[in-house]
């Protein structure tokens, strides 16, 4: 770094701060929560959906049977009668 750069750091530190606005922890707390209530109302959402699919997906499953295999619907040659 080279000087001009290091004195000017050295000039923001040496500062006092700026001033704190006397509502911003509270809004922060405010914000925070609210942040945490939609995220736990989206994952509750996030695992209803996901419920409802795996149940979907049982009853059609039970319903049509996808791991039996169709009847066919050509009867076989017949050879040597």
């Amino acid at each position: 770094m080279s000087r001009g750069r290091a004195a000017a750091v050295r000039r923001l530190l040496e500062q006092a701060p700026p001033p704190v606005p006397p509502d911003l922890p509270a809004e922060a707390v405010r914000r925070g929560a609210r942040m945490l209530r939609r995220r736990a109302l989206a994952r509750r959402l996030g695992w209803l959906v996901l419920l409802a699919a795996s149940l979907a997906f049982v009853i059609w499953a039970l319903t049509t049977h996808p791991w039996v295999e169709p009847p066919s619907r050509t009867t076989p040659p017949l050879t040597g009668w």
